[in-house]
């Protein structure tokens, strides 16, 4: 199998940290017989896919992927607002520091910062994009009622253009009583938020003031590509909607990178339509059970251009895949 792709979406955590940051909503991870689970919640993931970085490498060679961008699980965020997360943050940015210096250019870093604190938050990006390590850093979509456009997740972005880092935005699967049957906090929940952040980043004027930065959606932006066309029209019906930002939804949407987790071709067509070939990248959600599994196959049979999306990735990612590796 030909290994040419550029994953900028797959998780990792070291089993130190399962313990996940101060005040976590979800209870701590914890190993049962090879398995993974949160608080007593089966993740379907064996123990191993999370923390070894030897079965990943596996998994990127199996799947034909030359290189893997690695961040936290979501549940890892760091989002508690009454105490700070400094340590275990900064903890998982130099274990994944580690192991992206010993893995000879296939594993690139997507760090973790601290959203208690816009200020805290800047002197972590800042210190990361001197150390020259990591690519980037993953956020959540939503924040305490807030969104990209306001509040800490807008000063994370400013700061992660200013220091020219990449941005990963991944949800979360906040749950709602409406939500509690079925996994439709994930199957649900999940492609909402990111539409949130998707809209909230276009309508906001997150894009048009910062057009510099690398940004990711991931799961194909969720339900975004589906709203365009009603957050284009209400841009043009009413004031309140186009009342920060003065260039139309359609054109905005081009700017932002969107990953290929869509699991349907019509879905990931509609994308194709609304982003452009050039603004899609590769993601596997790797080991998660919502993980495209087969990800060289369900491109292949997409019609996009391998050479184009790994270009893409690496456009993403920066300088942090070696040219050699991933062409």
């Amino acid at each position: 199998m030909s290994s040419d792709l550029v994953d900028v979406h797959a998780h990792w955590l070291p089993t130190d940290l399962f313990g996940l940051p101060p005040n976590s909503p979800f209870g701590a991870m914890h190993d049962r017989d090879g398995e993974l689970f949160l608080g007593d919640v089966p993740l379907s993931i064996r123990t191993e896919a999370m923390s070894d970085v030897d079965a990943i490498v596996a998994d990127m060679d199996a799947s034909g992927i030359a290189v893997r961008a690695l961040s936290p699980p979501p549940f890892a965020f760091a989002v508690d607002a009454e105490e700070p997360a400094g340590e275990y943050t900064d903890s998982f940015n130099d274990a994944l520091a580690h192991i992206v210096s010993d893995s000879n250019g296939r594993i690139v870093g997507l760090g973790s910062i601290r959203l208690d604190d816009a200020e805290a938050a800047e002197q972590q990006i800042r210190a990361l994009a001197a150390q020259n390590v990591l690519a980037g850093i993953a956020i959540p979509p939503v924040l305490r009622g807030a969104s990209l456009d306001t509040g800490v997740l807008r000063a994370v972005l400013q700061s992660a253009s200013t220091h020219r880092m990449a941005v990963l935005v991944h949800p979360m699967q906040l749950p709602r009583p409406e939500w509690a049957r079925y996994y439709l906090a994930n199957l649900v929940g999940n492609p909402v938020e990111t539409a949130t952040a998707v809209a909230s980043s276009i309508l906001g004027g997150v894009l048009e003031e910062l057009p510099e930065l690398r940004l990711c959606f991931v799961h194909g932006g969720g339900c975004a590509p589906d709203l365009l066309g009603r957050w284009q029209h209400a841009w043009e019906a009413r004031a309140d909607v186009r009342s920060v930002s003065a260039t139309s939804p359609r054109e905005l949407f081009r700017a932002p990178y969107f990953d290929t987790v869509t699991h349907d071709h019509a879905a990931l067509d509609l994308l194709r339509t609304h982003a452009g070939d050039n603004r899609v990248v590769c993601g596997t959600d790797y080991p998660f059970d919502m993980a495209e599994f087969d990800v060289a196959g369900f491109i292949g049979r997409s019609g996009l251009d391998r050479s184009t999306i790994a270009e893409n990735g690496r456009a993403f990612l920066a300088a942090k895949v070696p040219a050699d590796i991933a062409s």
